[in-house]
């Protein structure tokens, strides 16, 4: 009998538990390759875990509602045959000789290979030949099944993206050195977003509990939810990790108004999307990270790790009260269209509690937007690694000096507190300032 362990996965670099919301299937039943097994909850996403193999579920482990550390064996499946062999270690070599007599077309009837240590199942294998994929870029594609694995979603979700040019090939991510325990933190009170970089920080606040509280009357004690737990862990710890400098400036965005106003109709029917201002601040932080690379950096120890990629994270509320932070990647390779896009994407998917570990991993910087609660300003927490985050205030009308060549005059403007919040350990007043202002400029000057 070929026994297959299946182990919790690591959905994101500094995941390291997940808790089981829901079971798929139960002991005896017979499964095949991308059934979905069960359901993980973490900090960061929830996501249907598939089967990388066909056979019989003989044991389940863990019950749900179970918290269980990354690596462990949650269940086991028989996939019949006589071997003896039972380690998941042999039972992947076998597919990925199968594989190796497998081909993908590329044009011309091509055939490839994939390297020993990447896997994937016929249905893969099949919409890669489909669309024509070649070997060097399937292997690229980042994986989001088990250990890593590419599934029938992933492969669906890159050719859609690539027909619709969202997206070309991604390059590998830089190598980073790890940390004994790597900690990633959020901006606002937004779960924190998965990161490949290293928090310059090896362990994490401990919350102060009252035994007390239980005792006072009138008063109802309720513990937090996982989430909001890990935020309030994450926050405290950006506060003691970054000494945080937060610069406001007031920006006239009136030209940005107009634009937006004559050409939102237009936009929707040609996009299937509503024209909103954040494609357009996106494109300016894209812009603005390219011109001082300084800023889109992490720091380990007493060194600065400068990012090759421009990721913009971006909060995103969610129906229970909680933020995540989605993230833009490669926004500086996306016009206004595709940041529209890929924006309003996000968004649907974090409400839908759809989003993918890729889908939060690997932000650089991090835009959060008061102005939707129309707060006019506020001072956001660095949402760690990152050095630097952007608050977006609300926009208003009001009254304004304006120079013109009869002289001053007095006129209605739509105006807009932007609040950089940065890192004063690499990030100094001159360049947080240039860098807001590069910003302010950009939109107050937009032309569309």
């Amino acid at each position: 009998m070929s026994r297959f362990e299946i182990k919790m996965p690591k959905l994101g670099e500094s995941i390291t538990e997940g808790t089981i919301v829901s079971w798929s299937v139960k002991v005896g039943d017979i499964i095949q390759e991308d059934d979905v097994l069960f359901e993980v909850n973490t900090a960061k996403v929830s996501a249907e875990i598939p089967s990388p193999v066909a056979g019989k579920v003989v044991e389940i482990l863990f019950k749900e509602g179970d918290t269980v550390a990354v690596g462990t064996v949650v269940a086991v499946v028989d996939m019949g045959g006589e071997e003896d062999d039972s380690s998941q270690e042999n039972v992947s070599d076998s597919h990925e000789k199968v594989f190796a007599e497998s081909e993908i077309q590329k044009g011309n009837q091509e055939s490839i290979e994939t390297k020993e240590e990447r896997w994937y199942s016929p249905v893969v294998i099949q919409l890669a030949r489909e669309a024509k994929i070649p070997k060097e870029e399937l292997d690229s594609i980042q994986g989001t099944g088990y250990e890593g694995r590419l599934s029938k979603k992933d492969i669906k979700d890159y050719i859609d993206r690539k027909k619709r040019g969202l997206s070309g090939t991604p390059e590998p991510a830089p190598s980073v050195p790890s940390a004994s325990s790597p900690k990633t933190a959020s901006p606002v009170g937004s779960a924190p977003a998965v990161s490949a970089s290293v928090a310059p920080v090896t362990t994490a606040p401990v919350a102060v509990v009252s035994s007390a509280a239980s005792n006072i009357p009138g008063v109802e004690v309720k513990e937090m939810d996982r989430v909001r737990h890990i935020i309030a862990d994450h926050m405290v710890m950006s506060k003691k990790v970054s000494p945080h400098v937060t610069n406001v400036v007031e920006v006239d965005v009136t030209k940005l108004v107009r634009w937006r106003e004559k050409n939102k109709d237009a936009f929707f029917h040609r996009e299937g999307v509503k024209l909103t201002y954040m494609p357009v601040i996106t494109e300016a932080v894209a812009k603005a990270l390219s011109t001082y690379p300084q800023v889109n950096v992490s720091v380990d120890g007493y060194n600065i790790l400068f990012k090759k990629h421009i990721n913009v994270g971006i909060a995103v509320s969610l129906n229970d009260g909680n933020l995540i932070v989605p993230v833009v990647h490669d926004a500086d390779h996306l016009n206004l269209n595709g940041l529209a896009v890929a924006i309003d994407s996000l968004a649907i998917k974090a409400r839908d509690n759809k989003l993918m570990p890729e889908d939060i991993d690997g932000g650089t910087f991090t835009i959060t937007n008061f102005g939707t609660f129309k707060s006019l300003f506020g001072t956001p927490i660095i949402n760690q690694p990152q050095v630097a985050i952007l608050g977006v205030g609300y926009i208003e009308k009001k009254p304004a000096v304006i120079e013109t060549p009869e002289g001053d005059t007095i006129a209605i403007r739509h105006k807009m507190y932007l609040s950089l919040s940065y890192d004063h350990r690499v990030v100094d007043g001159m360049l947080g300032g240039n860098f807001l202002h590069f910003i302010a400029d950009y939109l107050e000057n937009w032309e569309g």
